[in-house]
């Protein structure tokens, strides 16, 4: 606390220019001030100020320091700026990306529920399966399904996920069960393509990741029709536990080749770096962890 109050004090009387303006301003006779300056250099050693009757300089170190204390100092008041608004209510408009399939399963529904706890605050949610420009689009918060790449963002973990390779009991009897990864190219796989381009299955074999392309006589650039698909009894899809753990839980898809999954494409909140993050955002971003850490959330049909 001593500490603080000298560092407080040295850079209330660089600022003011002399100690009986900084001992005005705090309401304690000239000679406090004194004394706290004095500790303060005696604690590091050092001659932070020239000090007269007439006149009262910074020297080179002191210039150095005041710039460090005004910078903490300022920091400590954001922080409690922060905690003081989290007390408050959030209001304002919110703006979320999400991916189209994810949005409409897992974000959407929880909207009514959120704005009932913050009524102050308007939404607007925006489903497409491209990676936003959040700052040139003025997005608040995208929710990302892959590991965050660029720097100038911040992303906050919201849920485990990962991908696995399901099918319906009926096909699992009628085809059996895959045992190797080679034995994909005996099975129909329901393969997904954007732009002729198939997106390959990635598996862990061997303390590696592997990419594999697998066929089969259905393809579509569209997760839901994939998933249908594969309810249907029509082949082996690869899909996110997000998206099918409801289906796995009831018994209406099977897993298989759990042994080679890889590590998981997990679920993030992504918004851009900024100094003081606006209540509403971080609000957001707790309600949606808190609902996908309750138990069996994944598994809800």
């Amino acid at each position: 606390m001593d500490q603080f109050k000298q560092i407080s004090t040295f850079a209330e009387v660089a600022t003011r220019g002399s100690l009986s303006a900084a001992a005005r301003a705090e309401g304690v006779a000239p000679a406090m001030i004194g004394r706290r300056l004095d500790a303060l250099e005696e604690r590091l050693g050092v001659k932070l100020l020239q000090r007269t009757t007439r006149k009262l300089a910074l020297t080179n170190e002191g210039e150095a320091f005041l710039e460090d204390c005004q910078r903490i100092l300022a920091d400590l008041e954001a922080a409690e700026g922060a905690v003081s608004e989290r007390s408050a209510r959030a209001s304002g408009t919110l703006t979320i990306s999400a991916p189209a399939g994810f949005g409409r399963q897992h974000v959407a529904p929880l909207m009514p529920s959120f704005l009932s706890e913050h009524r102050d605050v308007k939404l607007t949610l925006s489903l497409n399966d491209r990676v936003v420009d959040l700052i040139g689009e003025g997005i608040d918060v995208a929710i990302r399904i892959a590991a965050l790449t660029d720097s100038n963002l911040i992303g906050v973990k919201l849920a485990d996920n990962k991908r696995v390779v399901v099918a319906s009991p009926a096909y699992i009897k009628r085809h059996g069960t895959p045992q190797t990864l080679d034995e994909l190219s005996k099975h129909n796989c329901l393969a997904f393509s954007a732009d002729g381009s198939q997106r390959g299955w990635t598996f862990r074999q061997n303390g590696k990741n592997v990419t594999l392309k697998v066929e089969g006589n259905m393809v579509c650039n569209d997760g839901e029709v994939l998933h249908d698909w594969a309810l249907s009894g029509k082949g082996l899809a690869w899909r996110s536990m997000w998206e099918v753990g409801a289906e796995i839980e009831t018994g209406k898809l099977i897993t298989v080749l759990d042994e080679f999954n890889a590590p998981g494409n997990d679920i993030y909140a992504i918004f851009a770096q900024r100094r003081h993050l606006p209540l509403r955002i971080r609000a957001f971003i707790d309600f949606l962890r808190h609902a996908y850490s309750q138990p069996n959330y994944w598994k809800k049909s």
